[in-house]
């Protein structure tokens, strides 16, 4: 840090030795002061209205540019996500929601779906009343799914460009709270609590709440950017009643 002050110190030294001595060269040649002094801070003037144009403007447009091409590499993420574990997933969550039928007919998009539509939906997925219920069996075979895609999700959260995205970043936080939770009960999960079920429900809907946000927002993302990638999503979503990739229509 020390050493990039010193730096720009020295560069800064330089610039103003360099200035003032291009002005002795105008008085030495010309001696006309008066000249000087009236393009000197005629340049002033307009240095401010040059700030004011780069740092609120042209910043804001290349920020902006930038915000956008992170975006979108971050939705090429969840769209790997959703891929390798994400729809697996919110179908295994929908095993421990008794209620799922019902909020899944409003998660039902389709082509003719615009961005109200997805943000209606995305409304819905977070203030529903999700009910859920966990026995033994199910969580056994939630546990080896996340454990099988460990190393997955692992790096998922290594990339440091997810700090940009909040929500996704909290989803893969609910899930692995719940790959967690398991990984430290016992290997049979038989006999646990009803207290301790209870507890592990409440992971599972509020990972289903976060994987259902998420899955409208990237749907909405390929609505409007790649929709032939829609398309398939509209077909395999995990909250339709009978997905499927085959084309019936």
């Amino acid at each position: 840090m020390n050493k990039i002050w010193s730096w720009r110190l020295s560069m800064s030294l330089v610039l103003i030795a360099a200035s003032a001595l291009t002005y002795g060269l105008h008085y030495l040649i010309f001696r006309d002061l008066r000249h000087i002094f009236l393009y000197l801070i005629g340049d002033i003037a307009f240095m401010f209205i040059n700030v004011l144009v780069v740092t609120l403007v042209i910043e804001q447009i290349f920020a902006r540019r930038e915000k956008r091409a992170l975006m979108k590499k971050l939705n090429m993420v969840i769209g790997t996500f959703f891929s390798d574990i994400g729809l697996e997933l919110t179908k295994k969550f929908a095993v421990f929601v008794e209620n799922a039928d019902q909020i899944g007919r409003q998660l039902e998009f389709n082509a003719h779906w615009q961005k109200k539509d997805f943000d209606q939906a995305m409304e819905v997925a977070k203030n529903f009343s999700y009910k859920a219920r966990v026995s033994p069996g199910t969580l056994r075979e939630l546990r080896q799914i996340l454990f099988e895609h460990r190393s997955f999700l692992i790096r998922l959260l290594e990339n440091p460009n997810l700090l940009e995205h909040d929500r996704f970043t909290d989803l893969l936080w609910a899930v692995f709270h719940i790959m967690e939770e398991l990984g430290m009960r016992e290997e049979s999960l038989e006999h646990l609590p009803e207290a301790d079920y209870l507890h592990l429900a409440g992971d599972v809907k509020r990972a289903y709440s976060h994987i259902a946000i998420e899955w409208l927002a990237y749907a909405m993302h390929l609505k409007e950017n790649y929709p032939f990638l829609f398309s398939l999503a509209a077909r395999t979503n995990p909250f339709n009643q009978a997905p499927s990739a085959v084309v019936k229509e």
